[in-house]
């Protein structure tokens, strides 16, 4: 907290109406462009921690009761039924080459946010939204990123740790989505 607040710290109203002209500034500040930002899902696909754009999950559920379908790439993991929608659902890392989902407490489906191709993408773990700043994209981080890289779209690090900004819609249109089937 700030002197000048800090001075408030025994006149509550006061402090109040000084928050609120803050946080007005700061709209005003966002509305303007001076303030940037990029959200996105965090999630963990084996050892590799990814964030997708916010606007690419839907939803993010629990892994439902699956149903095989024959004659299906071993990624395709079956279908759901979700709130009486069939809903397709993939291991994410067994369609991209980077190993096989490994059931646990933790893993979880992201639903794409698309009424064209309704899928869900089963995931190790799930860790909420993520918020970064232009100083936090480190491009580098997205070029030698194996089978993942052409689902890349940038990199960012905070805290020591990087989170590769990955597309579930280019994963939507890869060839390799398009063959489900034998």
């Amino acid at each position: 907290m700030s002197a000048d607040l800090r001075a408030l710290r025994d006149q509550p109203f006061e402090l109040l109406e000084k928050l609120e002209e803050r946080l007005r500034a700061a709209r005003i500040d966002y509305a303007a462009g001076q303030q940037e930002f990029w959200v996105g899902l965090g999630f963990r696909m084996g050892d590799e921690w990814l964030v997708a754009p916010k606007e690419d999950v839907r939803e993010v559920i629990v892994p439902p009761p699956l149903t095989r379908v024959p004659r299906t790439r071993p990624w395709f993991s079956g279908l759901a039924n979700v709130r009486g929608n069939l809903l397709p659902v993939v291991d994410l890392q067994q369609l991209i080459g980077v190993g096989t989902h490994t059931a646990g407490d933790r893993g979880r489906v992201l639903v794409l946010n698309s009424d064209d191709v309704p899928v869900g993408f089963i995931v190790d773990e799930v860790a909420g939204y993520r918020q970064f700043v232009p100083p936090d994209q480190k491009h580098e981080h997205a070029h030698n990123a194996g089978p993942i890289e052409p689902f890349l779209l940038g990199a960012f690090e905070r805290d020591g740790r990087v989170w590769r900004a990955f597309s579930l819609h280019k994963v939507a249109q890869s060839d390799a989505f398009k063959l489900a089937g034998y």
